[in-house]
Parts: structure tokens; C-alpha cells; sequence
């Protein structure tokens, strides 16, 4: 029982650990909250635990000792441009949905669960951290019992979930409290930043 405790304990403090670093799927969350509401944050774990799930499924498989540097390579390549896409286009729209303060816009913003999915298979360090650190724990886990791996799983989407929810509801209330020129200027913020993720990525700057 102790055990379970343990790794449950493990999944949480590694998941927010890896939630509180800035990243592409942070700018996204702060971006669609601001226009769609507080909800934003749990559909963009969502999108992103769905991935996830996928990817464990994969490490049980053994599928982790499939992927090599070019993988890597050609995902930073493709992921990159798909962010520098999503960051210009939140450019782009970021002057209309200030005027609508909140308005329906072609931003990655318009999909909270699509964002949370994309933002993290264009991320090439998502890749890494999973076939690498990620992959060692659901296995040490799986030494114990796969109800041991399930938990360092769960904890580790209990800290996404609790991080991304205090972000979106944080930026949904505030954007009452912002004039438009502020408004405007944050969106355009979170698609400079996304355009940087994106052009590290591809560049190999960032990973």
C-alpha cells in the first residue's frame, strides 16, 4: 500500500514539475482561456492526457527503443512549424479578439482539446522526456503491478490538470480586468512566444 502511495506521490511532483515549465501548451492555455473561459485549461489536459495514453500504451509495447534521433529530428522539424504556425495565426487574430474581447476567432485557441493534443505532439521535448525519464518510471511501476503504473499516470495528470486549471482560471477572470491595448498585447505575447518554441524546435535550438 505503501508502495502505491509512493508512486502516486512520484507521478504528481514529476507532472508539475514538467507542467511548470513554459512551454508551447502554457502560451496556448493562457491564449484560449482568455477568449473561451476557464474551461480551457482542463480540455487542453485533456487533449493532452489523450496523447499520453497513447504513448504509455507504447512504452508497455516496448515501442520506446523504436525511436531514434532521426524521429526526433524530423518531429521537432514538422512540430516546429506546425507552433510557428499557430503562433502567427494567434498574431494574426489577436487585434480582433481584442475589439470582441473574446470572440470566436481561427486561433489555436478555438479547439482547447485539439490545441492540447497538437501542442504537445509538435513538442519534440514531449517525445524525449516520455522514451526517456517517462518511460523508466511506467516500467518501474509495472515491476510492482500495473495498478502501480496506472497511479504514477494518474498523479502525473492530477498535476497537469491542477496546474492548467489555476492558469486558465486565472487569465479568464483577469481578462475582465484588462483594457483592450492590454489584451491585444498578451495574445500577441503567447503567438510571439509559440513562433519561438516553434523556430527552436525546428532549428534544434531547443532540444
Amino acid at each position: 500500500m505503501f508502495e502505491l502511495i509512493e508512486i502516486l506521490t512520484i507521478g504528481f511532483a514529476v507532472g508539475l514539475s514538467g507542467a511548470l515549465v513554459p512551454g508551447p501548451m502554457l502560451f496556448a492555455t493562457i491564449d484560449s482561456s482568455m477568449k473561451n473561459g476557464w474551461t480551457s485549461g482542463p480540455k487542453m489536459v485533456l487533449g493532452h492526457a489523450m496523447l499520453e495514453f497513447v504513448i504509455c500504451i507504447l512504452i508497455v509495447l516496448g515501442m520506446p527503443s523504436l525511436v531514434f534521433e532521426k524521429e526526433i529530428s524530423i518531429i521537432s522539424l514538422i512540430g516546429g512549424a506546425v507552433l510557428i504556425l499557430f503562433g502567427i495565426s494567434t498574431i494574426k487574430n489577436a487585434r480582433k479578439a481584442a475589439l470582441s474581447k473574446g470572440g470566436e476567432t481561427n486561433s489555436v485557441s478555438a479547439s482547447p482539446v485539439t490545441a492540447g493534443f497538437i501542442t504537445s505532439v509538435s513538442n519534440p521535448y514531449f517525445w524525449v522526456w516520455w522514451f526517456a525519464a517517462g518511460s523508466a518510471f511506467v516500467l518501474k511501476g509495472l515491476e510492482i503491478s500495473l495498478l502501480a503504473a496506472g497511479l504514477f499516470i494518474f498523479g502525473h495528470w492530477i498535476a497537469d490538470l491542477s496546474w492548467f486549471s489555476i492558469v486558465s482560471a486565472s487569465f479568464s477572470k483577469g481578462k475582465a480586468l484588462m483594457s483592450s491595448k492590454t489584451y491585444e498585447i498578451v495574445l500577441l505575447s503567447c503567438g510571439v512566444f509559440l513562433i519561438f518554441f516553434g523556430s527552436g524546435f525546428a532549428l534544434g535550438v531547443l532540444i
